[in-house]
């Protein structure tokens, strides 16, 4: 796409900073929000202010939502003066919300009957990255779809997968987030166990991050567990709705599991112990209440910056399978 006029639904903690980085490339941006000074700020940077979905999606080439829930995303779609009343011939939506499969696929139905090209395409590596254009995006639609939308999604990502039809990424999503919760629960239990024995935590962060034990999750939300910040911008009720996703595509797929639901039931009991938008890495608590310590390290940061410079974004080519 050559110079898209491209509208933003959901300025939030990882939409407000991918919108942001469309500014800074000089796209001309459209933004809406129900948070009127997320808006705000936009609009001092040189976005415009839309007063409905309808209206955005009527006056942009390229629609993107990135918003908390299937059913919110539902509701910005299909309501009276929703995206859909504003698609037409030509244009396209972007779903970047961590969404049900299905429902991506149902919202996709619709936008295709309106002439317009749908995709879903969310965002993985943290709302860090997310800032300076340095994360992952999976894009799921044709690929005649995807080929069109590369040059935009190379601005908001690095790396881009193409994953198949609509519907393929999201349920990549919804795994992988599963995955980082897991890690998150069983850090928390490493790190405990790690201050109640009496070694130092500095040690035993670089320890686990040179190890066979080291993940992304570790580089990343172990250093704000043992700032004793928390903040990674992702709380309990979010990691309950994704974990939650992931148990219900197992389900329809037949797949029997045992971690997901241990794992769905500690955050579960977080939530109910500290409040749905507790910070998602303070699951930590559990452990340092029952043990009566504070896991805590020292120079580590508050929040998590990407220091590395923007590149170009590309797309991530799996390796081929072996005949």
């Amino acid at each position: 796409m050559s110079d898209p006029r491209i509208g933003f639904i959901g300025l939030g903690n990882v939409g407000g900073p991918l919108a942001g980085n469309l500014l800074r490339h000089g796209i001309e941006l459209t933004v809406r929000d129900l948070d009127p000074q997320r808006v705000a700020s936009l609009v001092e940077r040189g976005a415009r202010a839309a007063s409905s979905p309808r209206e955005l999606a009527a006056g942009v080439d390229l629609v993107i939502t990135c918003l908390p829930s299937p059913a919110v995303s539902a509701q910005v779609m299909e309501q009276p003066d929703g995206v859909l009343a504003g698609l037409a011939p030509g244009k396209i939506w972007l779903e970047m919300s961590t969404t049900d499969h299905a429902e991506a696929r149902r919202l996709a139905a619709r936008v295709e009957e309106r002439g317009a090209t749908a995709m879903d395409c969310p965002v993985s590596g943290g709302c860090h990255r997310a800032a300076t254009g340095n994360i992952s995006i999976f894009a799921g639609g044709s690929r005649a779809a995807f080929e069109r939308v590369l040059p935009v999604l190379s601005i908001l990502g690095q790396r881009i997968l193409h994953t198949g039809p609509v519907g393929s990424a999201s349920m990549l999503k919804v795994l992988t987030n599963y995955l980082c919760t897991v890690h998150l629960a069983a850090l928390a239990e490493a790190l405990t166990v790690a201050k109640v024995a009496g070694l130092d935590m500095n040690t035993t962060y670089e320890a686990i991050r040179i190890s066979s034990g080291n993940s992304f999750v570790h580089e990343t939300e172990s250093q704000v567990i043992l700032n004793g910040s928390r903040d990674i911008n992702f709380t309990m009720d979010l990691v309950i709705k994704d974990v939650g996703l992931f148990e219900a595509l197992a389900k329809d797929l037949e797949v029997p599991l045992e971690l997901s639901p241990l794992v769905l039931g500690i955050f579960r009991d977080g939530a109910r112990r500290y409040g749905e938008r507790e910070l998602s890495p303070n699951i930590i608590r559990r452990l340092e209440d029952a043990c009566g310590v504070r896991v805590l390290g020292e120079g580590f940061p508050a929040q998590m910056v990407d220091d590395e410079p923007k590149i170009p974004g590309y797309e991530v080519t799996p390796r081929p399978h072996s005949p």
